[in-house]
């Protein structure tokens, strides 16, 4: 029973040595860490798709544009990165259109600068954190690696002072020092999964975006004229 206590995960790491405690402590807050974006990272693209569903159904409704910009100006928060990027330039479009200009498609140029500042900020938004899931995933696998080595040579270093080495003498320090591998792997995969899932979500939201605002440049360009 003794052996097997001394065998135990726990036992292992709160026996290892410090550098290797170092880095599965590094190890543990990176995971932490990741956990945290995951979790706030999917409920934020899981909203924003949400709104622009309700946003997309609004607009296509045939409703009046001037009102329907009004109402998201009241609540922008609300309302999801689509509406704020009809937003954005439909106040252009429509602050252009009010001053005398002898270039009639002023408004319509105004309108497609705004909606591009907009929608770079709001992929900007959808894209944060997403490189620290990046790193996480393609560095945490070495990390362990790196106390995986040390705790190995670490065991090695202390059977020399042995006079007969064995397995049993030599099975805990390896054993300890793998943990910090199977530490990294739990830290990395986790963020290499989600990072390519959300990746693949954020540039679907984006295509949306783009598809959305060439058609609301041509329905813009059709008052122009």
């Amino acid at each position: 029973m003794e052996a097997t206590h001394d065998m135990s995960i726990l036992s292992l790491v709160l026996q290892a040595s410090v550098p290797v405690q170092l880095v599965m402590l590094l190890l543990v807050a990176i995971s932490v860490v990741s956990w945290t974006y995951i979790f706030s990272k999917h409920r934020a693209i899981k909203d924003a798709d949400a709104q622009t569903r309700r946003f997309e159904k609004d607009f296509w409704s045939g409703g009046d544009l001037s009102m329907l910009q009004q109402s998201i100006s009241r609540q922008r928060d609300e309302h999801g990165p689509l509406a704020r990027i009809f937003d954005a330039g439909m106040t252009e479009f429509l602050k252009a259109r009010n001053k005398s200009t002898s270039d009639p498609h002023a408004p319509l140029d105004g309108a497609r600068r705004a909606m591009t500042a907009a929608y770079q900020r709001e992929v900007d938004e959808l894209e944060s954190r997403l490189n620290f899931l990046a790193s996480a995933g393609s560095v945490s696998p070495y990390i362990g690696l790196l106390g995986t080595v040390w705790g190995i040579m670490h065991a090695f270093v202390g059977l020399a002072n042995v006079q007969q080495a064995s397995l049993a003498s030599v099975a805990p320090g390896i054993a300890e020092a793998l943990i910090a591998t199977a530490i990294g792997l739990f830290a990395a995969i986790p963020a290499v999964v989600a990072y390519n899932r959300f990746t693949h979500a954020v540039d679907r939201l984006s295509i949306r975006f783009e598809s959305f605002s060439e058609e609301f440049l041509n329905i813009l360009q059709r008052q122009v004229r």
